[in-house]
């Protein structure tokens, strides 16, 4: 038991392998993701521009006011729509073609979509650019939902919740890159913006060269491919040992455990009284993670600072120091993640986004009166960005891989995907009515978000980290209203499971009573 106890108390290394496939992963997955949540900014009077250009030399007049917003709206927004087609898609690409697959064959549709985007303007076909936006939007829907899964899967427990965190730490970084090549000094400019859209071609590209080399998710290996010499291969790359026989076995009982257990459909997880609550808390978590207003300030981030009264010649700078905090807090929630907890860092995360939300608004409706004020609106921006990295802006992701065991994952993902760009695509089409509306109290309804997404954690959530996922499941037994499966009870199934495994099994038995 030296090897599981010296891993278990955090201090086995983290492999080059390991990480590797972490940081390329996340690079065409995550920071695609980012890249264009914040890419479409700093062009979008350019690209207005171009619509009515090709709008007049088809149709000999200029586009309509209404029929320009229109187009723009789409632009934006079908973005979210790809998002929920690749959501919904991804648990049956994931079970053809594994974790490490899917983000392969993903890469396909991010170098489509940079073609299309790119060679738009030169076509005349804003037609080209709508399309492009829709497929990019099906991979991110596809990755957000796979490369969760796939760290998930190939990282030892202790540092599930830092490893998994490269997914939040590579969109903001995603983020602040399409903020960065947006300046007037790069790409932001009439005769350059369409190349804005070719870098997304470059971390495709870049999984595609490393990825392949990396070893699949050994847990999809053993329990979905019963493919043991893979998964022992895979161990052993990831966790830098040749002995993983310890990891294989646990791995073995949860695969027997599960022998009479098939993938579950998306169905058979919503009519589960065993996962009932944990189903609503990744809803709930994930509803609040695109609801609680952060896609409002990237959306119109230029807007809002432009309100606050900045100087249109600096808001590109300011907008470009909003994604470096958020960068930064991305990779201090990394550090600290194994330390403070999943649970702390969501509640504080919402918590403080509802204060300075608040504070934002009062500061927008006294800024005509006071020069200074604009600069407390500022800052209060970083605070909610730092404050939305700190926790909400990517545990959501860990949690979805960690509530849920082997057979209940692919349709829990599908859930949460389809949940979180359902509600990217409300705030996209709604938050512009709520702000003409709401004008300085549009924040408002964002901070009840939180308040009530804070208060629903506090109360529901138990915390999961350094937690096998069984340890998990027996942590919602209680509210879920079901028995929580003893020792005893476990061994027994695993036994009635496999009796040609005795051997084996004793080996479990004595290797779990030593605990």
């Amino acid at each position: 038991m030296h090897v599981v106890n010296y891993a278990l108390s955090g201090k086995q290394p983290i492999t080059a392998c390991l990480l590797s496939a972490a940081f390329f992963g996340a690079l065409g997955s995550s920071f695609i993701y980012g890249y264009n949540l914040s890419v479409v900014n700093a062009p979008a009077l350019f690209i207005k521009a171009f619509y009515n250009t090709t709008w007049i030399e088809r149709y000999g007049e200029p586009l309509a006011a209404e029929t320009a917003t229109l187009l723009w709206s789409v632009t934006v927004s079908i973005f979210a729509i790809g998002g929920l087609l690749g959501a919904l898609a991804v648990s049956i690409i994931l079970k053809v073609l594994g974790r490490k697959g899917t983000l392969l064959l993903n890469n396909i549709f991010a170098v489509i979509a940079a073609l299309l985007l790119t060679l738009g303007e030169r076509a005349k076909s804003f037609e080209m650019l709508i399309i492009g936006r829709l497929i990019i939007g099906v991979n991110s829907g596809i990755a957000l939902s796979a490369l969760p899964m796939y760290l998930g899967e190939i990282t030892p427990r202790h540092i599930r919740g830092s490893i998994g965190q490269f997914n939040s730490i590579l969109i903001c970084l995603g983020v602040f890159m399409g903020q960065v090549l947006g300046l007037p000094e790069l790409l932001g400019q009439e005769s350059r913006w369409s190349y804005l859209f070719s870098f997304l071609a470059l971390p495709a590209i870049l999984q595609l060269c490393v990825l392949p080399f990396l070893p699949e998710s050994p847990r999809y290996l053993l329990i979905e491919r019963r493919d043991e010499a893979g998964a022992e291969r895979a161990f052993q790359r990831f966790l830098g040992k040749k002995d993983v026989s310890q990891e294989l076995e646990e791995v073995h009982a949860e695969a027997r455990a599960q022998e009479n257990l098939h993938t579950a459909s998306v169905l058979q997880l919503l009519r589960s009284p065993g996962v009932r609550w944990q189903l609503i808390t990744i809803i709930i978590t994930m509803a609040c993670y695109q609801l609680c207003g952060l896609n409002a300030i990237w959306y119109y981030t230029n807007g809002i600072l432009r309100e606050a009264g900045f100087a249109e010649n600096i808001i590109p700078y300011i907008t470009l120091s909003t994604g470096a905090i958020e960068t930064l807090a991305a990779i201090i929630s990394g550090l600290v993640i194994e330390r403070i907890g999943r649970r702390p860092l969501l509640i504080f995360g919402f918590s403080a986004m509802a204060v300075f939300f608040s504070l934002l608004t009062v500061f927008l409706n006294f800024q005509e009166r006071l020069s200074w004020m604009p600069y407390f609106s500022y800052i209060s921006i970083l605070a909610v960005i730092a404050s939305f990295c700190s926790g909400p802006g990517g545990i959501p992701f860990v949690l979805t891989g960690e509530l849920f065991e082997q057979s209940f994952r692919p349709a829990a993902f599908m859930i949460a995907g389809t949940v979180n760009w359902l509600s990217n695509f409300a705030v996209g089409l709604l938050f512009p009515f709520i702000q003409e509306t709401l004008q300085s109290f549009a924040f408002l309804v964002f901070v009840v978000v939180c308040v009530l997404g804070a208060i629903y954690l506090f109360v529901v959530l138990p915390e999961t980290k350094n937690k096998t996922f069984m340890d998990i499941s027996k942590s919602f037994a209680k509210i879920n209203k079901i028995p929580a499966p003893s020792p005893s009870n476990e061994m027994e199934l695993v036994l009635s499971s496999k009796p040609d495994m005795n051997g084996r099994v004793q080996d479990i038995a004595k290797m779990e009573s030593s605990f």
